[in-house]
């Protein structure tokens, strides 16, 4: 049996060299994976002024700029998403990028009566 294989080497500004890789039963779903991970990795090296051109980064944008401290609701991003980029997205997609960043320690949630509540994590600088 042949193994597949799969590398993805990426560059990014500052010249750090990200690998990944996939050996084995190599699927097209876990290729997307690969993708997509390394799209929400690079998510917060969006340059400053520029407007993300992915949903993932438009609602961390939105959480990042709207939402640096407080609490706030899925529906909250979803209005604020809506309003700003004038397209339509639907609440399951909004409650899934807040899981993934939520997984990824970018910002933290708790139950609030039958909601959840969030709010960005807040790392202090090094000095």
């Amino acid at each position: 049996m042949i193994k597949k294989r799969v590398t993805i080497d990426v560059e990014d500004d500052d010249g750090a060299v990200y690998h990944m890789r996939v050996t084995g039963n190599v699927t097209r779903d876990k290729v997307l994976r690969m993708f997509e991970t390394m799209h929400l990795a690079d998510l917060e090296a969006e340059p400053e002024g520029k407007t993300p051109d992915t949903v993932g980064g438009r609602i961390w944008g939105i959480i990042n700029n709207q939402y640096p401290i407080g609490d706030f609701t899925s529906n909250d991003v979803l209005e604020k998403y809506e309003d700003s980029y004038n397209l339509p997205i639907k609440l399951s997609v909004v409650s899934t990028y807040l899981a993934r960043f939520t997984q990824r320690g970018r910002i933290a949630r708790q139950k609030r009566g039958r909601a959840w509540s969030y709010q960005t994590n807040r790392r202090p600088a090094l000095t």
